[in-house]
């Protein structure tokens, strides 16, 4: 009896768990875990910049276009009338828009021109065995870490009227006053100046680095030519940086489009208006004075739409340029 109550606990009792089994499924886990984050962690990495572009870059892009579209005003911006295509019809017949625009072009072109060829330059300068290279480079970078509003002021100090460093200097060799402010050409040249002083740095630094890229072969077979450091600006250093020219052109044109700080400070009691004249009125200050001094939400956003359109035509010819260079190759 009690050998057959053994045979039967011993029968009845549960099979006995594989001490294997839990390790096995902690690693099946930790396996899919793996696979897991191998798939989607690069995901979730760039989603932060994704979201933040989604909500302060492609809805206000959305909203400014569905705006355009409507008679909105700034203190109503709920209250939109439907109007089409006349915000931007209006544009083509606004004397003041083709006044902003001619004024951006004009600075854009005074103040690019200048500063690539003077970042060029300088960035040639520091490339050579310089003492103290560091710190010139720190130099060249200090005018674009200063504040816009800090930089402007001073350049009104320089270019006043009566009292500005600019007429001290012209006086010297027998010029007379130049009203910098008031006059057409002297205040869209007095805004290029402060932009070429605080940008000619930081365009020098990327030609800087492109050209430390540049194999050093292609100086010293130059060098063993008889090239002098001159020529090999000119054949060396300036074909190898095409690329990296083309992208700081890009860019600079992208800035000048969008001038906004420089004018609106250069003269404050003009405001928004880009002086008594509008003389100085860029894009970026009319797309300002619409929106928020006339308060016409909707002409802003079409205003703000032609600038977007205007850099995507210059960006397509940009692309065609360089497709016809490389096909000419």
């Amino acid at each position: 009896m009690t050998a057959m109550a053994s045979e039967t606990t011993t029968t009845n009792a549960p099979a006995a768990p594989p001490r294997h089994t839990a390790g096995a499924a902690g690693t099946a886990w930790r396996g899919r875990g793996h696979r897991w984050a191998a798939r989607w962690g690069p995901y979730a990495h760039i989603a932060p910049f994704f979201v933040l572009f989604a909500a302060f870059g492609l809805f206000p892009l959305l909203y400014t276009g569905w705006a355009s579209l409507h008679r909105v005003e700034l203190t109503a911006p709920t209250d939109m009338e439907w109007v089409g295509l006349r915000n931007y019809s209006r544009l083509l017949t606004d004397e003041f828009f083709w006044n902003a625009l001619r004024n951006t072009v004009t600075i854009g072109l005074l103040s690019t021109v200048p500063q690539l060829l003077m970042a060029l330059g300088i960035a040639h300068l520091l490339h050579c065995r310089l003492r103290g290279s560091t710190f010139f480079r720190v130099v060249a970078l200090t005018p674009y870490a200063t504040s816009v509003a800090a930089a402007t002021l001073v350049f009104v100090l320089i270019f006043g009227r009566d009292f500005g460093l600019a007429n001290w200097v012209l006086g010297l060799v027998g010029v007379h006053p130049v009203d910098w402010q008031n006059g057409t050409w002297t205040s869209q040249f007095a805004v290029s100046t402060i932009v070429i002083w605080r940008w000619t740095g930081y365009n020098a630094l990327i030609y800087l680095a492109a050209m430390q890229a540049i194999p050093g072969e292609l100086y010293e077979s130059a060098a063993l030519d008889g090239a002098s450091r001159w020529r090999q600006l000119v054949h060396v250093t300036v074909p190898s940086l095409r690329p990296t020219i083309l992208f700081t052109c890009v860019v600079s044109t992208i800035g000048a489009l969008q001038l906004f700080g420089e004018p609106l400070l250069f003269n404050g009691s003009a405001g928004a208006t880009g002086g008594s004249d509008h003389q100085f009125q860029t894009l970026g200050l009319y797309l300002y004075e619409q929106g928020w001094v006339n308060l016409h939400l909707g002409r802003a956003s079409a205003i703000a739409w032609a600038m977007f359109l205007i850099l995507l035509l210059a960006g397509a010819v940009v692309a065609l340029l360089g497709a016809y260079r490389r096909r000419a190759r």
